[in-house]
């Protein structure tokens, strides 16, 4: 009997100890079920720091290609613009040279176009009379072409000019009035270029020569007469070119002094 409650009392004592080291134990068991869930949140929280921090990363790398890109475009850009800048500034000071001399040039231009006129003028005055008073107005009507500036009437003179010039490289025809011996009548002229200025009468049996040096006409043998004909029907297209025999208006030394 006096055993009994001390067995009794070690059975409550161990049964308290058991269950003092059972709550032990699962105090344990959630200390560390809170810490393992507190390190998976920080674990998760710190991917996602990871994560976001990769983004921007990403986003920083991006953006720097990007102004990479911009940075090499740009200078591309102006170097192209440079090389434009340049063509301009060396065009504005041909310009601002022109802009120099223009008010000279300008101040020029009325004697160039009289001195372009009285040439001409002298020139045709001088030359076989073929067409006087048609060349002769080519020229003096420029200075009165109403609302034509100096620049238009000198490129008319210059027009007046190639025309002469041709007429030493062709051979022509028409029928004018000619006035001889106190008599006008019509006849058929005949040009060979600069150097030979015929006519014909209508009936065949007449016809001249101009002779430069002495400022007349002289008359054709039949021979002459008959090569007229013949320069005549070819300048008319009638008659295929040949060599014609025929006396020239000018020598050969007033020719040449005309090309010196």
């Amino acid at each position: 009997m006096l055993n009994r409650p001390f067995f009794a009392l070690r059975g409550w004592w161990l049964a308290g100890v058991l269950a003092s080291g059972t709550l032990l134990a699962s105090d344990e068991a959630v200390a560390q079920a809170a810490d393992s869930v507190e390190a998976q949140q920080s674990q998760a929280a710190l991917q996602e720091q990871i994560d976001a921090a990769d983004e921007q990363t990403r986003e920083q790398l991006e953006e720097l290609r990007r102004l990479e890109r911009e940075t090499r475009q740009m200078n591309a850009d102006n170097a192209s613009l440079a090389g434009r800048l340049a063509e301009e500034a060396e065009r504005q000071q041909r310009l601002a040279t022109a802009l120099d001399t223009l008010e000279e040039t300008r101040a020029a231009l009325p004697e160039i176009e009289q001195n372009m006129a009285e040439q001409l003028t002298h020139w045709i005055e001088g030359d076989l009379p073929f067409l006087r008073d048609e060349r002769l107005a080519r020229v003096q009507r420029q200075p009165d072409q109403q609302g034509a500036n100096t620049i238009e009437r000198i490129n008319g003179l210059l027009e007046a000019w190639r025309v002469e010039l041709d007429y030493g490289r062709d051979i022509d025809s028409w029928r004018g009035r000619l006035r001889q011996d106190e008599r006008t009548r019509e006849v058929d002229f005949l040009r060979i270029g600069r150097i030979g200025f015929y006519y014909l009468a209508p009936d065949g049996r007449e016809g001249g020569v101009w002779n430069a040096e002495a400022g007349a006409w002289q008359p054709l043998d039949d021979n002459y007469l008959r090569e007229v004909r013949n320069g005549l029907r070819m300048a008319e297209d009638q008659r295929a070119p040949d060599l014609l025999t025929l006396p020239l208006s000018i020598s050969v030394n007033d020719q040449q002094g005309e090309q010196q």
